[in-house]
Order: C-alpha cells, then structure tokens, then sequence
C-alpha cells in the first residue's frame, strides 16, 4: 500500500489561488466597484471640506457626484479599452462601474458644492453647513 504524504501549506496555496482568482481585476469581467475605487483625500478648513480622486482615462460625461446631508458619493464607468480584436498579454487596468460613498464629517452645504476635472483629478469642494460651523459664543458677566 501506497502512503501520500500530506502537505498543509499545498491546500492552503490553492485557497490562496482561488481566491486570487474570484477577486482578480485583471480578467474581462472585472468591476471596479469592488474594495475603495477610487482612492480619495479628504481634508479641510474652517470654511470646506475637500475631496481629491484620481480617476485617470475617465470621460467627464462618464463620472456623477451626489451630496446628502454628511455624505459624498461618487459613480462611473471606465469603458473597456478597445484594442482591435487582437490577443491580450496582460490586462491590469480595470474597468466597468463604480460606486463609492464615504461619510464626511459634517453636514454640507450641497447647494453651493463645486466641483473640477482637470488631467484625471477630480477636486471636489464640499462647502459646510453653517449648523456645522463652530461659532464663538459670547458670555455675559452677571
């Protein structure tokens, strides 16, 4: 009788496979949703918040920005790269739909948000709703 030896790191390096495999975004089903797309800065001053994305070889026509309450959503779609029927040797950039919504830290002024595209960054200014806005409040001697 033959006896197999078992080796535990050889299941393991399959699962690993596999699941390199289902979150792959390197395949033609990818979705770009998947994880944080995209990467965003967040900052502010005593005025705004601001928001940075960088959304290379996007189309304006192809991003929409919402603003609820304390709440910045961002949603796309990269079209897939046209490459003229030939074979593909690799394929890392993703592509498809993307949603993204992140809690800001305090209520915006979403009437009065701006926002501007320039070389595939987007720079979001959000600015604060004057309910947020710390206020110096007077004391009164008695």
């Amino acid at each position: 009788m033959l006896a197999t030896r078992w080796e535990p790191w050889a299941e393991l390096n399959r699962l690993s496979r596999e699941m390199d495999r289902l979150f792959s975004r390197g395949t033609n089903d990818s979705v770009m949703g998947v994880g944080s797309y995209p990467a965003l800065n967040v900052w502010e001053d005593d005025d705004n918040l601001f928001a940075e994305a960088e959304l290379p070889g996007f189309c304006l026509d192809d991003l929409e920005i919402y603003v609820t309450g304390n709440q910045l959503t961002l949603k796309g779609e990269r079209k897939p790269p046209e490459h003229g029927g030939g074979t593909w040797h690799r394929q890392e950039r993703g592509y498809g739909k993307f949603s993204r919504t992140v809690e800001l830290p305090g209520d915006i002024d979403s009437e009065n948000v701006s926002a501007e595209f320039k070389n595939g960054v987007l720079n979001i200014t959000l600015p604060k709703s004057e309910a947020v806005k710390p206020r110096r409040i007077e004391v009164k001697a008695s």
